[in-house]
């Protein structure tokens, strides 16, 4: 008589992926999110300092727009070359390289004093940090497989809304109450202040992260097996592999550049500005102006997380970024229609920030699901670099129609018809690449 060995049991695997996917999460993505908190904080912690910085040093809007978006000049240059290096170095050693260089370059702005100083500083800051969003982007695909992916970069990337919801207030407190102390401005106190986390953090990178599932200590046998069978099965799934050389001829690869670049326009146009937008509505005090910009930041921490849920839980991508991306439109219009009413522009902004800060986690999901390997490294890093080009465009182009309109009014339609451009480019993108 021959006995049959028992199927296993389906539900019990799905259990057991599951349980240590949750032990993964609580390992990694709270971590991870702290350092960009930290990373965030200190590549736009320069809108804020501009309350008291263009007077102080006497810099334009266009100055300030400029030496803003320099930074991603530094940030292009060294993308590519850093997310190779992380992929042949490791994460743990190479992300703490990043954090603590920048946290030296961020405390250096305490002696800016021209123009040229202001942009050689911030182009430095952004060598400095060149690589690490990209390469956070690269580690998760270690680890996660495509449909779990959504989720947790929205969970990872809520750390800019986070930034915004604790970083404001404290940068305008700081900037309060050390104004004048030991002869500084409170714009110094803050960049010197907000860059010790930077330091300390890159430090614990170096204890706390592992490279990869095989070296990570916290994990069985079994659990790394388990892993290890999800992603080799995600990228067997993979429906076209790329040679490092054919990534720049791969007309999909510049389709996503061209979808991240409106997106990160929107993105950076709030950041950069939302303090200078609620200041004109008749906002006064840097702590109230930092406490009013963090509402609309809650508001895009709700959206980021419902939307990349429902993103992975359908399995559908194209919608889930089209929708948000002209939300953000409408807040960015709205806003500009009523500059001068404080609950409107408020209102207005939060929706912008719902919108905009959406797209970003949610638009990983579309290039990750046909690049891997090697190829990914590359493939992320050029993406993630030519699409923050717009980081230096949308400072220096707002900024400029600033100060020759004497308005903020036209840089926020601009801002509101690139993400309309953005969420036309995704429709461009077929369905069956990225849904899965």
């Amino acid at each position: 008589m021959t006995t049959l060995a028992a199927a296993p049991d389906e539900g019990a695997v799905s259990a057991d992926i599951d349980r240590t996917y949750s032990k993964v999460f609580w390992r990694i993505v709270p971590f991870l999110m702290l350092c960009y908190v930290v990373a965030y904080l200190d590549r736009v912690n320069v809108g804020f300092a501009k309350l008291q910085m263009s007077q102080d040093l006497g810099f334009s809007e266009t100055v300030f727009g400029l030496g803003a978006g320099v930074f991603f000049i530094g940030y292009f240059l060294f993308e590519v070359p850093s997310n190779i290096l992380l992929h042949r170095i490791g994460a743990r050693v190479w992300i703490a390289r990043i954090m603590i260089t920048w946290g030296l370059m961020s405390a250096a702005f305490v002696w800016v004093e021209t123009p040229a100083t202001f942009y050689v500083m911030r182009f430095l800051l952004g060598i400095a940090e060149a690589g690490f969003y990209p390469g956070v982007i690269l580690y998760m695909t270690y680890w996660y497989p495509a449909h779990r992916r959504a989720k947790i970069i929205a969970m990872f990337m809520s750390a800019i809304p986070v930034a915004g919801i604790f970083g404001n207030p404290l940068s305008g407190w700081i900037m309060d109450i050390f104004q004048g102390a030991n002869g500084w401005h409170g714009w110094q106190w803050m960049f010197l202040i907000e860059a010790v986390p930077a330091l300390v953090m890159g430090l614990a990178v170096l204890a706390f992260l592992d490279n990869n599932i095989r070296s990570a200590k916290w994990l069985s046998e079994g659990e790394k097996q388990l892993l290890e069978r999800e992603i080799a099965a995600d990228q067997k799934g993979t429906q076209s592999k790329h040679s490092i050389g054919a990534i720049f001829g791969d007309r999909r690869v510049w389709l996503m550049c061209l979808i991240y670049f409106c997106f990160v326009m929107g993105q950076y146009g709030l950041t950069f500005w939302m303090p200078t937008l609620i200041k004109s509505t008749g906002v006064t005090g840097n702590l109230n102006i930092g406490l009013f910009s963090a509402i609309p930041f809650g508001c895009a921490i709700v959206a980021m997380n419902f939307i990349g849920r429902s993103a992975d839980a359908h399995r559908e991508r194209r919608w889930h970024l089209v929708i948000p991306a002209c939300l953000g439109a409408i807040g960015f219009v709205v806003a500009a229609s009523f500059v001068h009413n404080t609950v409107v522009s408020v209102a207005a902004l939060s929706l912008a920030a719902a919108g905009v800060l959406t797209c970003a986690p949610l638009f990983w999901s579309l290039p990750t699901s046909f690049l891997s390997g090697a190829a990914a490294a590359v493939g992320i890093a050029a993406i993630n670099s030519v699409g923050n080009l717009a980081g230096f465009v949308s400072p220096y182009l707002v900024g400029y129609l600033k100060d020759a309109t004497h308005s903020t009014q036209s840089g926020m339609y601009v801002l509101a018809g690139m993400l309309v451009v953005g969420a036309i480019a995704v429709l461009r993108t077929p369905a069956r690449l990225v849904n899965r």
